[in-house]
């Protein structure tokens, strides 16, 4: 935007606005948002030790160097880049163990929240999670699946999850394919059963379970999309 000085005129509105508020001039957002950098990783455009180039990204989305900046910190935060000084950016090492770590990061921490709501589960909670998982069972495709299920991981991290545990399940979603189990024909078969056993493990507060759940399915994704794309970690 013009007010975080951008040369073109952009945000007159914002402008005023800014005259007489407190403008942050280096705030980061918990949430990423730079998935196209991972769809690069995932197809193998972009492998381990690859130099990332900013005037190019610039360039190919038409975007001023602000916002591509603040993309390659949220990814040298997600543990996607490094950057060295004086040298630029570079794709961290990126292969299956690298791609199961990350699974594994949300499975722990997605676990945490789930095993909280097992130990407390209240009724208007449990009442929309029973809602949410019907509309998941009954699902007509995989995208109307993902929705709902990611639907029903929200309902369980905005109840029971605090602000820096929402904000580093944010952060671990950034390296999800959501696109790829959006496309997956079979993705209900393949997530359905955890689904059911942490809906079980909560309703009858075993949080053990319910955390177990969690991890199990994140280790599985890990390993699906390992087996599939195995090719894209081919040095």
């Amino acid at each position: 935007t013009s007010a975080y000085g951008y040369e073109r005129h952009t945000t007159p509105f914002l402008e005023e606005i800014a005259e007489d508020a407190l403008v942050f001039e280096n705030a980061f957002s918990n949430a990423s948002r730079t998935h196209g950098a991972l769809v690069t990783l995932l197809t193998g455009r972009l492998r381990t030790g690859d130099r990332v180039d900013r005037n190019e990204i610039t360039t190919a989305l038409g975007l001023s160097r602000v916002p591509v900046q603040e993309a390659l910190v949220q990814l040298e935060h997600d543990g996607i880049l490094e950057t060295r000084y004086h040298r630029g950016a570079f794709v961290e090492r990126f292969d299956a163990a690298t791609l199961q770590e990350h699974h594994e990061v949300h499975g722990l921490l997605t676990g945490a929240v789930s095993a909280r709501a097992a130990v407390d589960p209240r009724p208007d909670f449990l009442d929309r999670l029973d809602q949410t998982l019907a509309e998941m069972r009954g699902a007509d495709g995989s995208p109307a699946y993902a929705e709902a299920a990611g639907r029903y991981r929200n309902i369980v991290v905005d109840e029971y999850a605090g602000p820096r545990l929402r904000a580093a399940i944010a952060t671990s979603r950034s390296v999800m394919p959501r696109t790829f189990w959006d496309e997956y024909p079979d993705g209900r078969e393949v997530l359905q059963p955890f689904a059911e056993v942490e809906h079980a493990a909560i309703h009858n507060h075993a949080p053990e379970r319910a955390r177990r759940a969690c991890m199990d399915q994140a280790d599985l994704m890990a390993d699906f999309l390992n087996r599939r794309d195995g090719e894209t970690f081919q040095s």
